[in-house]
């Protein structure tokens, strides 16, 4: 399981290397850029999901195993 993601803002792109929560979906996150606050696009639980070059460990964990993904009530 990969537990570091490279987080590409949408406005400015900046690219910084962040280190994933392992037990819970990181919903907000602060560009150290320009200082955007990004969320999750629509239908994705975090913001590495929607950001990132590697989806949140739990959505890795669920694929994986072939099993729902347990982090986010929304999938």
């Amino acid at each position: 399981m990969k537990l570091d993601s490279t987080i590409t803002c949408p406005l400015c792109g900046r690219r910084s290397a962040e280190t994933m929560p392992t037990d819970a979906c990181q919903y907000f996150y602060e560009c150290k850029g320009c200082g955007a606050l990004l969320k999750p696009k629509a239908g994705d639980c975090c913001v590495f999901c929607s950001y990132g070059d590697a989806p949140c460990p739990p959505i890795q964990a669920a694929k994986e195993s072939g099993g729902p993904a347990a982090c986010c009530s929304k999938l």
